[in-house]
């Protein structure tokens, strides 16, 4: 019997999947893992800790693994992928696959074949690939300069957002919310940053303050009706819209003007598994512009794109 293993590296979560040749057997779920974040060491701590949990779940030792593949934020980077393989390799003794979290997230969503995945979690890219195998990616390129749409964008320009609303007003403290279109989004933000003013936001915001915590404030903010909050989802959701339709121009354009067919997309991470709204306007954008996409309703599950890159000898 074969054993495979597939992991999805992310930001937030790190997901590992141990399965056999035909089946999954166990799936984990623990923190963040890409590199950049929390470091070389606390990726490794996260990354073999899922693998142990999996493998035990399944009823295996990780020696047993005959074949792995991770998909890695920032792998792309060849000294990124170099630390995550031997990570790995440090207690799988089998081949080992490293490859970009957008890759294993296209597999998840179309095997072998054409199509685009927007990634919205954490971070945020879109990938695509077409009949003739030709790749295509537009954003990912990190949360300092880029990632668009995803939760640590979100959360930065919720927190601008409250910032100028209150330039505007020059209101610390509002106390009626209808002088201060921001305040529901603020009390919100506050909570979940732990602080008490606009002050120690700002200094939070400019002090490495992780923003894609902030992700569930904003949302909440939207559904009890901050007009302010739901403005950013608006955005997220046209900045993801636009990332698909650089890399369907860049792919399909010209399958489109000689002999339209169908174009299939999908979607994959946090953002729009949890944001109903944004997922929605998402859609909406993407088929005004582009009527021949047929866009998945459901969120794909990348892990599994790893799962089945792993069983892919040679």
């Amino acid at each position: 019997m074969a054993y495979y293993l597939g992991i999805d590296g992310g930001g937030s979560k790190t997901t590992c999947v141990v399965g056999d040749e035909s089946s999954p057997l166990a799936t984990i779920t623990v923190g963040g893992s890409n590199i950049t974040r929390v470091g070389e060491a606390g990726a490794r701590e996260v990354i073999q800790s899922a693998i142990w949990e999996a493998c035990q779940a399944a009823g295996i030792n990780p020696q047993q693994i005959f074949r792995a593949c991770i998909g890695a934020a920032g792998a792309g980077r060849s000294e990124i992928a170099a630390t995550v393989r031997k990570i790995v390799a440090e207690i799988v003794s089998g081949e080992i696959e490293v490859v970009g979290d957008m890759e294993i997230a296209l597999a998840a969503a179309f095997g072998a074949g054409p199509g685009v995945i927007v990634i919205a979690g954490t971070g945020s890219i879109a990938f695509g690939r077409d009949a003739q195998g030709r790749t295509a990616r537009a954003g990912g390129w990190g949360f300092a300069v880029s990632d668009e749409g995803s939760a640590h964008w979100i959360g930065r320009t919720a927190v601008s957002a409250v910032l100028r609303a209150a330039d505007v007003v020059g209101n610390d403290e509002p106390e009626d919310d209808r002088e201060w279109p921001a305040a529901g989004l603020f009390r919100e933000l506050k909570t979940a940053w732990s602080v008490n003013s606009l002050e120690q936001l700002a200094r939070t915001a400019n002090t490495n303050g992780d923003f894609a915590v902030l992700f569930p404030a904003v949302l909440a903010a939207a559904e009890a009706g901050d007009a302010v909050a739901r403005q950013v989802n608006a955005q997220a959701a046209g900045e993801l819209a636009r990332l698909a339709g650089i890399v369907l121009r860049r792919l399909f354009s010209g399958q489109r003007s000689s002999a339209p067919s169908a174009v299939p997309m999908a979607m994959a991470g946090g953002v729009f598994r949890h944001a109903t709204t944004i997922r929605e306007l998402f859609y909406n954008e993407v088929r005004a512009a582009n009527p021949d996409v047929v866009l998945n309703p459901e969120v794909v599950d990348p892990v599994h794109g790893a799962l089945q890159m792993a069983r892919r000898v040679g």
